[in-house]
């Protein structure tokens, strides 16, 4: 389990009716501590994984001088004309180099990757040469050293190729792999626990009545949550009855790191996570000045991180990828986090915004072939999951931001990547 930060006293911009959004990320971030259990875990596995330690490189990447072309391998020293000419002598190969000495006036035609001869200190592209049988010459003026990949141009040997809190993406895979190392010392994945509340949902396969609808929010979030690497455990559907809730709260803190629950933390009679989160460990928060998703609960239920998430599908994914995944990757030891994605698009629709809160609209972004456009998916009602099938982005709206007229330049978060 993790260690239990040591809370803020108080937040002097604690709004318990509407924080701001970004002073919910930051208030949110104060009571993280990342988990520190690590082990031993083979390359291929380690994806998405965090480095719990850094990756200190054995050895000189590349190893030899080689090649950055095809081409030919020549001494600089050598030209003394802007046409010289140069006779071939052999031919060096990727994995089976020429051994022999390169004299005055001698080339050695050379592929990508291969090691060039010890004498020799140039490549030149084979494209930027006349070839007659064994003679090339030059046809344009050649830099000393061009086209030669040093040795340990790359990575020196000892020094640090990775930094422990670095999570492992394809192109860590291929580093590390590149300087011999076949296991990893990473973090375990972190445990979430979740489950939906509501007497209305049903599960797939059974038949709706009046009133019913079929639980979507535990597939959302078990797809967000696997694609982070981390060990989802769904707990299924709670009825709305105070006991069974407070049942299976207590099962799922004493069994996960985090706790994530959707539905049930509004204001209205039936919403009985709030008190149930009050008596049995504590609320941050519970109400965030943005839209969709305003109903967002904050607090800790033991040692647990709780995240009482909204009931409507799109406002699970809409806090999920605006707090809760932050705060996931904190807890997993990614150091540092990355930046929120965010450029400017010349928006082709108008928007409807009301100041005070922060809107994440869906929407389309294209190139136009001058600039990048933004269009919404249409109606934003924050149970349109069609919505967020359609969208590769997010309109970002700030707090200050008034009614958008088409032709404005806004912020565009990337769902790429994060989804």
């Amino acid at each position: 389990m993790i260690t239990p930060a040591t809370p803020p006293a108080a937040a002097n911009d604690y709004d318990p009716s509407a924080m701001p959004v970004a002073a919910a990320r930051r208030f949110i971030q104060s009571w993280l501590v990342p988990i520190s259990d690590a082990a031993l875990c083979p390359l291929r596995d380690s994806l998405g994984r965090v480095l719990a330690e850094n990756i200190v490189s054995p050895l000189n990447v590349p190893a030899h001088r080689n090649a950055a072309m095809d081409g030919w391998a020549i001494r600089h020293r050598d030209i003394s004309t802007p046409h010289q000419t140069f006779t071939e002598i052999g031919t060096s190969f990727a994995g089976k180099p020429f051994t022999n000495d390169v004299r005055a006036g001698e080339c050695v035609r050379i592929f990508t990757g291969a090691v060039i001869p010890e004498t020799c200190d140039s490549v030149v592209m084979q494209e930027r040469v006349t070839r007659n049988a064994h003679v090339i010459t030059l046809n344009e003026d050649v830099v000393q050293g061009q086209h030669v990949r040093e040795v340990g141009e790359d990575l020196r040997e000892g020094a640090i190729a990775l930094l422990a809190g670095k999570q492992i993406h394809p192109a860590e895979l291929g580093l590390m792999a590149s300087i011999g190392i076949g296991e990893v010392r990473v973090y375990r994945p972190l445990r979430v626990a979740y489950f939906s509340t509501g007497d209305e949902l049903v599960q797939i396969g059974q038949p709706l009545v009046a009133g019913q609808l079929y639980d979507s929010n535990r597939y959302t979030l078990h797809g967000m949550l696997t694609r982070m690497g981390i060990e989802a455990i769904d707990l299924g559907v709670a009825a709305d009855d105070p006991v069974e809730l407070k049942k299976i709260l207590i099962h799922a803190a004493s069994t996960a790191d985090v706790v994530i629950t959707t539905g049930g933390v509004s204001v209205g009679e039936a919403d009985y996570i709030k008190p149930i989160l009050a008596e049995l460990g504590q609320v941050v928060f519970w109400k965030i000045a943005m839209k969709p998703g305003r109903p967002l609960a904050y607090g800790k239920i033991g040692i647990a991180h709780f995240f009482g998430l909204p009931g409507n599908p799109v406002s699970v994914m809409v806090t999920f990828y605006q707090f809760v995944r932050l705060a996931l990757m904190t807890l997993q030891g990614v150091s540092p986090l990355p930046a929120e994605p965010l450029f400017n698009a010349v928006c082709t629709t108008a928007i409807k915004k009301i100041p005070g809160r922060t809107e994440f609209q869906r929407g389309i972004l294209t190139f136009d072939g001058d600039d990048w456009c933004v269009r919404t998916t249409g109606a934003q009602g924050s149970g349109i999951l069609n919505s967020m099938s359609q969208a590769n982005c997010f309109i970002v709206l700030d707090d200050n931001a008034d009614n958008v007229d088409a032709g404005t330049t806004v912020k565009v978060q990337l769902l790429e990547g994060i989804i």
